[in-house]
């Protein structure tokens, strides 16, 4: 299992939450409401990481590695100390000055063993 590079992100980021909830409206205003699965709170991580051209290298490298294969990564977000399985289906890099490069990426937590 790949192991996401040391690099922290610059503040603000975002964390993101969308349980997995069904709900069933009854015709006389009533709503049941009832969590769906066994992971149903799925967490999602709006990144930014500004680094020198080598280092974004390194960390694109890493992102196209993975979407090559469609594999999962390690990475452990800032308000925990466990690692977790996740996976980044996009990102952007921008040239924002002389070899300083803006990363933006969003990683989203998978279940898997």
């Amino acid at each position: 299992m790949a192991t996401f590079p040391s690099y922290a992100p610059v503040y603000p980021i975002r964390k993101q939450s969308s349980p997995s909830v069904r709900s069933t409206k009854f015709g006389d205003g009533y709503e049941q409401r009832v969590t769906f699965g066994l992971n149903q709170d799925a967490k999602e991580w709006a990144l930014t990481f500004i680094v020198k051209d080598a280092d974004a290298d390194i960390i694109e490298t890493f992102l196209n590695a993975r979407a090559a294969d469609a594999a999962s990564f390690d990475w452990t977000p800032p308000d925990t100390a466990t690692a977790l399985k996740w996976v980044c289906l996009n990102w952007t890099r921008d040239l924002i000055g002389f070899n300083v490069n803006q990363i933006e990426a969003t990683f989203r937590q998978v279940f898997e063993p």
